[in-house]
């Protein structure tokens, strides 16, 4: 197995930094997929009640074999279902198809601004944590003014924010904010959808180190200590992107890597307006 590497979070949980995103991967395939990163040493894995897979993400890890206590799933509330009591429910339905008792990390998938409830839902996280259904709670795609909102009306700070981030879309301004309140950063999308892959820099820096560009933007991320998951379905890819703790990028190759980054760099919808 390689090295994986670990990050703990501002309450104290601590995470693998590399994990497998399984969006748009369906709830069978998603059975052969975990189990498979699960025999490459993956044991972070990133679903979500919007993902359709917890299903068969909860199969396969009952079937690994693994302690519970090797395994760190995570997943996400549903747009649709925020507010307290909708959160409650919501939660006990991603639980009944993991198969779990209690749930490493769960985010509010999206702020939903028109829908103006995530602080309802931020509330019914706590709860949910209080009582020890969930070891740690999190959001997902919130800006620094919805994450100012929540921590200033109820006092709790997320212990991480998943956004779309990659070297084409860095973030540096909204990273800022996530150190000044301890919030660890996931980022989704990590190689921008692919676009990454034919890129000339990322590719050069590849050929120096002897690496696939994939494997040179994860590693990009590890080293900046931000959580990722690649997403794949395929075998070959899983053990390609999970080979990246024996090799590390050097003060030139991150310099270079920074001048990728755009302000139109953004692949997925824009928090403000996705409903």
């Amino acid at each position: 197995m390689s090295d994986q590497t670990f990050i703990t979070l501002n309450d104290g949980v601590v995470i693998p930094q590399l994990g497998l995103g399984t969006w748009r991967i369906g709830d069978d395939e998603a059975v052969a997929v975990v189990r498979e990163a699960f025999r490459l040493g993956y044991r972070h894995i990133d679903t979500a009640q919007g993902y359709g897979n917890e299903r068969g993400v909860g199969r396969a890890v009952a079937e690994a074999g693994l302690l519970r206590e090797e395994v760190f799933i995570t997943s996400k509330l549903r747009n649709g279902e925020h507010g307290f009591d909708e959160t409650l429910r919501a939660f006990e339905g991603t639980m009944e198809r993991l198969g779990l008792d209690v749930l490493d990390l769960y985010l509010i998938h999206w702020p939903s601004p028109a829908v103006d409830r995530y602080v309802e839902s931020w509330k019914a996280f706590i709860r949910l944590r209080e009582e020890g259904r969930i070891r740690s709670i999190g959001v997902s795609n919130f800006n620094p003014d919805h994450l100012e909102r929540i921590i200033g009306e109820t006092g709790v700070t997320p212990s991480v924010n998943q956004i779309e981030l990659h070297p084409c879309f860095q973030r540096r301004d909204l990273r800022d904010v996530h150190a000044g309140h301890g919030i660890a950063i996931e980022s989704w999308s990590p190689l921008g959808r692919g676009n990454l892959l034919g890129d000339p820099v990322i590719a050069s820096v590849a050929q120096k180190h002897g690496r696939t560009p994939g494997q040179v933007a994860i590693r990009w991320h590890i080293e900046q200590g931000l959580i990722v998951f690649p997403k794949t379905g395929n075998p070959a890819r899983l053990a390609e992107n999970f080979n990246v703790f024996d090799f590390t990028l050097d003060a030139e190759d991150m310099a270079r890597i920074a001048t990728l980054d755009q302000a139109d760099g953004r692949t997925g919808p824009d928090p403000l307006l996705f409903p």
